[in-house]
């Protein structure tokens, strides 16, 4: 899948000198009086929803919209910034060198800017990366008339105007998403100050793309693609993402690999596909490596070679991705590609595991309920059986009904048996299904019920589980929650044998003794039974020691 990434923004401390671009660009209705804007989340006073801004009650050097957004700002920074008004200086320095940098600071103590030799105020000035500070405006001016992109104190170079624009839209979506992060509201039921910032973050981006900043592009292309913000568009995607690959960027090398790999926005391709991989996976991005391993594993757009997926698996792996832990695990555990290591593959199973990992907590459980590079312990399995099923792991959850019902590892109890059946039955495990079917007709745990069993069984065996092909195949020759049917018992029999299933393999040759929905056969009954006792079916191995007549030896004939 494709990931977000921001990169960390440059602390500038108010964005009253982008506003007029915002106010025209998303269509904000401008003011001809000073406009107060939240320090914490950026929203200018006078958008529609939004509470009149209040300024900081020990300060009042700052302005907030919510209290939420002043609790936010002190924690973040304020505190060691915030300065009684008795407490300031009373005194303006006259040094124009700033020693610590911060806004407020110089705001405190009288600073004045070093361009225009106006006093700082917080609201209306910037720190540039070399702790000088200026008003917005002064820069900007600087900038306007070809003065050189540097500090005008220390002459260290300023960020580009992209650059400025990127962390501007940034340090507004981040706000956002910080609120649906808490959940204090959705994506798609954003609040009005909200879905404001959201459009001047999506302006800021784009404006920073064009300009070609790497970082915007890639940022373009994952809020087109997933359409926040903006019309969904798999194509604009791609196109913004291949802007931002071709400047080096391993993120978006991974990310359009991927739209490769998946067909989203470009034609299908796996041999594209692992040209990005490879280029994000040589600059150390552990998805694409990851993905690398997979490919090769299984021969997507290049010779099948497990010797390579492992070599990419323990690069990602090393780098702490759970995936590619989870997936090296199995190379060892299965020696494909590798010498075969139960040892190793607990240890990287283990590593997933603890990251929290479904799939490697349930194959770690299924190792210490096999002793399979550990010490056999019951107790240990149902511990990681149970960490997979909480989190919906289906086969955990399967597994862990087994133990409820066999009372390993864990106290018997039928009941919690039917709960994980029916957890994992109810997203399609088709074991799981046929296990609640049998509960149902046993009446396990649960009132007995053979029209609820024949549900259960029958959903299982539509998914072409062989058990419960069979018994389906029981149930129907018996009568047991649907109308007893020969016939219909043959079929159900026959597809469960056909997967090499003994018992239903012994039933078909049954069925065809008798003459039950079927022509009487002891020749075909005869070759049901050798199928069945080859497989070691004591009952087919009695049969064939009775049978004596000559059909019978002849069938036995061809069966050799």
């Amino acid at each position: 899948m494709e990931y977000e990434t921001l990169t960390h923004a440059l602390e500038f401390h108010s964005p009253s000198h982008l506003l007029p671009l915002f106010q025209n660009k998303i269509g904000m209705k401008k003011s001809s009086t000073e406009v107060n804007i939240c320090n914490n989340c950026f929203v200018p006073q006078g958008v529609p929803n939004t509470p009149k801004h209040s300024a900081c009650a020990r300060c009042g050097l700052v302005q907030y919209c919510s209290r939420e957004c002043q609790r936010a700002h002190w924690k973040a920074n304020h505190k060691q910034r915030c300065t009684p008004k008795a407490d300031r200086a009373p005194q303006r320095q006259k040094a124009p060198e700033i020693s610590e940098g911060a806004v407020s600071d110089a705001a405190v103590t009288g600073e004045k800017c070093a361009i225009c030799q106006d006093p700082i105020e917080d609201v209306t000035a910037c720190t540039l990366p070399c702790t000088h500070t200026f008003h917005n405006m002064c820069v900007a001016e600087l900038r306007k008339f070809g003065v050189e992109q540097a500090c005008p104190l220390c002459r260290t170079p300023l960020p580009s105007k992209a650059e400025k624009l990127y962390d501007e839209a940034t340090r507004r979506y981040v706000t956002v998403r910080r609120m649906v992060g808490t959940s204090r509201a959705s994506w798609s039921m954003l609040p009005d100050w909200a879905q404001y910032g959201m459009r001047a973050a999506i302006v800021g981006w784009r404006a920073a793309a064009q300009e070609g900043h790497a970082e915007a592009q890639l940022r373009m292309g994952f809020m087109v693609g997933i359409g926040r913000g903006v019309a969904q568009s798999d194509e604009e995607a791609v196109k913004w993402y291949r802007k931002a690959a071709d400047q080096g960027l391993a993120q978006a090398q991974y990310n359009l690999g991927f739209r490769f790999a998946n067909g989203r926005g470009v034609a299908q391709s796996d041999e594209e596909a692992i040209k990005w991989y490879s280029k994000a996976a040589d600059q150390g991005n552990c998805e694409a490596q990851h993905n690398l391993g997979l490919v090769s594993m299984e021969g997507r757009g290049c010779a099948k070679c497990d010797h390579e997926a492992v070599n990419w698996f323990r690069k990602a792996a090393d780098q702490g991705k759970g995936e590619a832990q989870c997936d090296l695990a199995f190379m060892f555990a299965n020696g494909r590609g590798v010498a075969q290591s139960d040892e190793e593959a607990v240890k990287w199973y283990s590593k997933a595991a603890d990251q929290g990992r479904a799939q490697a907590q349930n194959s770690l459980g299924w190792m210490f309920s096999n002793g399979r590079g550990v010490e056999q312990n019951d107790e240990e399995a149902v511990k990681w059986y149970s960490k997979a099923a909480d989190q919906g792991f289906t086969q955990a959850q399967y597994n862990l009904g087994v133990r409820f019902a066999e009372g390993r590892g864990v106290a018997q109890s039928d009941e919690e048996a039917v709960n994980w059946y029916n957890k994992a039955a109810d997203q399609g495990h088709a074991q799981a299904q046929n296990s609640l079917g049998w509960i149902f007709a046993n009446g396990r745990g649960v009132a007995q019920s053979d029209e609820e069993a024949i549900k259960w069984i029958k959903k299982a065996a539509d998914h072409g589980d062989s058990q419960a092909q069979y018994n389906l195949g029981w149930m129907v020759a018996n009568g047991r929650g649907v109308a007893q049917s020969d016939e219909e018992a043959i079929k159900w029999y026959s597809e469960a044998a056909g997967q090499g299933l003994a018992h239903a393999q012994y039933n078909l040759g049954l069925m065809f003794a008798n003459g039950r929905g079927v022509a009487q056969s002891d020749e075909v009954a005869f070759k049901w039974y050798c199928m069945a006792a080859d497989q070691g079916h004591d009952q087919a191995q009695y049969k064939l020691a009775q049978g004596s007549s000559a059909g019978r030896r002849a069938a036995l004939a061809d069966t050799e």
